[in-house]
């Protein structure tokens, strides 16, 4: 591969490891607003049954987010 062509690569792969980045840190939020809206709920005695679906939801979305980050930085490091 020429070094031109390296360089485009590398590039493209550092903006997908931005996007990616950005991903996992919305995600945390997302759970971390998920966790507050359960105990929010129960403290006022609502049914958690689809809050806690949702959360489940957002932790099995950040882990696909998290593994998809970690095999940017693996290629990134050849």
């Amino acid at each position: 591969m020429s070094d031109l062509l390296q360089s485009e690569v590398r590039a493209m792969q550092l903006r997908h490891l931005e996007e990616a980045e950005r991903h996992v840190a919305e995600a945390e939020r997302h759970i971390a607003e998920q966790e507050q809206r359960i105990v929010n709920l129960a403290r006022l005695g609502h049914d958690l049954a689809e809050a806690k679906i949702l959360l489940e939801n957002f932790n099995a979305c950040q882990v696909l987010h998290i593994q998809h980050r970690d095999r940017i930085r693996t290629e990134l490091e050849r």
